[in-house]
């Protein structure tokens, strides 16, 4: 979804900019091409017979209002996912009764996060929960220490907190993006 927003915002950014500053050009002074819609500086944007040229057809009305719906619907839809709720709020935990268990989602995050920033060489870590209940997905954000070993870092990730947190949940599987971000230093000065 993120990055249907930056395309879709790009385009609409690209058109509105291409169709103002051409506007402004030709305001201004600038010779526009002969097919342009607007020939010179005097030139309104829309002629009088332009905005009443379809008012007197049967068919205006009812198409200008449905394309109206449409644009509103679409901006409705767009506006819902953009305010979906990204992290998952409640696991599923296997509790082999048939029943099952709900994990709260912050909570494993929280131990998680726990567990990652007292690894070794780790100063700060940052983890999301996303995906469904019953398949979650975790993303990982890991600030290191100038002295830490990245591979290190990773596989104490990978091999305890993640190991983990699977078996705390109850999962076969937890897909993991990790980054990782090397925490800035002032280089020391020898005398």
């Amino acid at each position: 979804m993120r990055t249907a927003n930056r395309v879709l915002l790009a385009l609409v950014g690209l058109v509105l900019l291409v169709l103002g500053g051409s506007v402004l050009a030709v305001g201004l002074g600038a010779s526009p091409p002969s097919w342009w819609v607007h020939q010179g500086e005097h030139d309104v944007l829309l002629t009088r017979a332009e905005r009443t040229r379809w008012r007197g057809e049967g068919w205006w009305w009812p198409v200008v209002i449905a394309v109206l719906a449409v644009l509103l619907l679409l901006a409705l839809w767009w506006l819902a996912a953009a305010l979906r709720r990204r992290r998952l709020g409640e696991l599923m935990v296997d509790t082999r009764d048939g029943e099952g268990a709900g994990l709260r989602g912050r909570a494993l995050e929280t131990v998680m996060e726990g567990r990652a920033a007292a690894l070794d060489g780790v100063s700060d870590a940052d983890v999301s929960l996303h995906g469904r209940r019953t398949a979650p997905r975790s993303r990982v954000r890991l600030r290191l220490e100038p002295f830490a070993s990245p591979a290190r870092a990773l596989r104490h990730l990978t091999t305890d907190t993640l190991a983990e947190a699977r078996a705390a949940a109850g999962l076969r599987r937890l897909p993991t993006e990790a980054h990782l971000y090397a925490e800035k230093h002032r280089a020391s000065r020898v005398q």
